[in-house]
């Protein structure tokens, strides 16, 4: 995906706000079935604004540290016609394990993607046609169309013939299912 800028701001040693980050974001994986861009992560510590880590620069994974956060782009392309229902398994669960993330694939039965995180995630899609399946449910979602997924079975299906992209803030959470 071209053209994904991060601004990250912060402050000099005299107070006085900067930009410390103007660019493309840090890290990225999975760019040939569309791809996670890390824009920001946060472990629950204290932030300090003075310094110029960069907090997207790591591994990475699908799901935030306890008590952390992710902020991130990311792009499911359409599925090519004709792939078997295996082949398709076989790649999402390499692609899941890419991200530290095999555990959450908890049952798959309605579609390879199916996935369960212990987190509240905040979801805008910003340009393409996707359905989002629950085990019981479906919707069809349209760009702007923002979903709260509440650490339930899921997953994204690009319905279009373009990769549809997203925006994301998967916020670690306690839940009770």
């Amino acid at each position: 995906m071209e053209g994904l800028r991060r601004i990250v701001t912060g402050h000099n040693t005299d107070g006085k706000s900067i930009i410390m980050i103007d660019g493309p974001p840090a890290r990225s994986i999975g760019k040939e079935i569309g791809g996670l861009f890390e824009i920001w992560n946060t472990d629950g510590n204290q932030i300090n604004t003075l310094d110029e880590i960069d907090r997207a620069d790591t591994d990475v994974l699908l799901s935030p540290p306890k008590g952390g956060t992710k902020f991130r782009y990311f792009a499911i392309n359409p599925i090519p016609e004709g792939v078997p229902k295996e082949k398709l398994e076989e790649l999402a669960a390499i692609a899941f394990a890419e991200i530290g993330a095999s555990q959450d694939r908890v049952d798959t039965t309605r579609h390879p993607g199916m996935h369960k995180t212990k987190t509240i995630d905040y979801i805008i899609l910003l340009k393409g046609n996707v359905t989002l399946l629950l085990d019981d449910d479906e919707v069809q979602l349209k760009p702007f169309d923002v979903v709260v997924q509440r650490g339930t079975n899921h997953a994204w299906v690009n319905n279009g013939k373009e990769p549809a992209l997203f925006i994301a803030v998967l916020i670690d959470s306690d839940l009770k299912d």
